[in-house]
């Protein structure tokens, strides 16, 4: 059976037992267990929620806020079919890409989704670099709080390594076809990029491009426009890797999240070999977090060494809170 089925309560009354038949069940139900996936972009976040969910009963809930829209399938980064593995991902690509997408909206509809999720006996998986989503639900939402128990797991990557990775993932983008992608929605008569899915970085950087080619500029003008985009989202993306690493800080520090650190550096340091960056993913990064849920959802009487073993309950060490800067 799942971890995350109710159970009865602990302690039977039957109808008789007391005056007025006391019916005590709400009080003694165990919450259900939602495991949160959480990262800067880059990370891996959607690698190791996959890799999870492929070893347990489980399904995934996008916290994304660009990839919750349709289409820019690119320049969003989503998944693949074949890097999904099987496994079923709600709140990706679904919403129209013109209408804003709140917090609100998504705890709504990530709600709705992890309901379905337990009552199907599978486990949720939130994944995705959108921390104010998950602020808003976990923090925000009574009745999330009053039902749901969670534990989180933080893939990060030492920055210098990660912005290295990032501008290798922007050329491998532009090599797949970001600039045709963001092309076909583009509007010479639109210059607003503060709604719906053109917020998304690779969008508004490539506007002085377009409206030059829109114009007849020369070949060379255009090469040097495209090549100031690209660099642009390079450090946009940056960026927003490093704005969301803070943000976890102060997340932790502002709620006291049970969160467990995984450092997936060597992995993305040995990515030239195919073998054995997968060999360090699954050894620092898809086993601990493997263990760290097993003892979350079947044995919570695992001693703290183990959960350390596999990557503890972050404490936010100088060492560790060195990263954000």
């Amino acid at each position: 059976m799942s971890a995350c089925k109710q159970v009865p309560p602990l302690v039977s009354f039957q109808a008789g037992g007391l005056q007025g038949g006391l019916h005590l069940e709400p009080f003694f139900r165990r919450k259900d267990k939602v495991v949160i996936v959480m990262g800067a972009t880059g990370t891996g976040k959607s690698k190791l929620a996959i890799d999870l969910a492929t070893r347990l009963p489980a399904e995934i809930v996008n916290s994304d806020k660009m990839q919750v829209y349709k289409g820019l399938d690119i320049v969003t980064n989503k998944v693949t079919e074949e890097e999904c593995r099987g496994v079923t991902h709600h709140l990706f690509g679904i919403i129209d890409p013109n209408s804003n997408f709140t917090a609100d909206d998504f705890c709504h509809h990530a709600s709705a989704a992890i309901d379905s999720i337990v009552r199907r006996d599978r486990v949720p998986i939130i994944a995705g670099g959108s921390n104010s989503y998950i602020d808003a639900l976990v923090n925000y939402q009574a009745e999330f709080r009053l039902r749901y128990e969670c534990r989180f797991l933080w893939v990060d990557v030492s920055l210098d390594v990660l912005h290295s990775f990032v501008s290798e993932r922007v050329d491998r983008m532009v090599e797949a076809g970001l600039v045709n992608e963001v092309k076909k929605m583009f509007d010479p008569d639109q210059s607003d990029y503060t709604q719906g899915i053109r917020r998304a970085i690779g969008v508004p950087e490539m506007d002085e491009y377009f409206r030059a080619e829109a114009m007849g500029a020369s070949e060379k003008t255009k090469a040097k426009l495209l090549r100031t985009a690209i660099a642009k989202i390079k450090e946009n993306t940056c960026f927003l890797a490093r704005r969301q690493l803070q943000k976890i800080h102060r997340l932790h520090s502002q709620w006291g999240w049970n969160m467990h650190r995984l450092d997936a550096t060597e992995a993305f340091l040995k990515r030239g070999d195919d073998r054995e960056a997968e060999e360090a993913w699954e050894n620092l990064v898809a086993g601990p977090g493997t263990r760290i849920v097993d003892s979350f959802l079947y044995d919570e009487g695992v001693s703290s060494s183990v959960l350390a073993a596999a990557g503890g309950p972050v404490a936010m060490p100088a060492a560790v809170a060195t990263a954000s800067r």
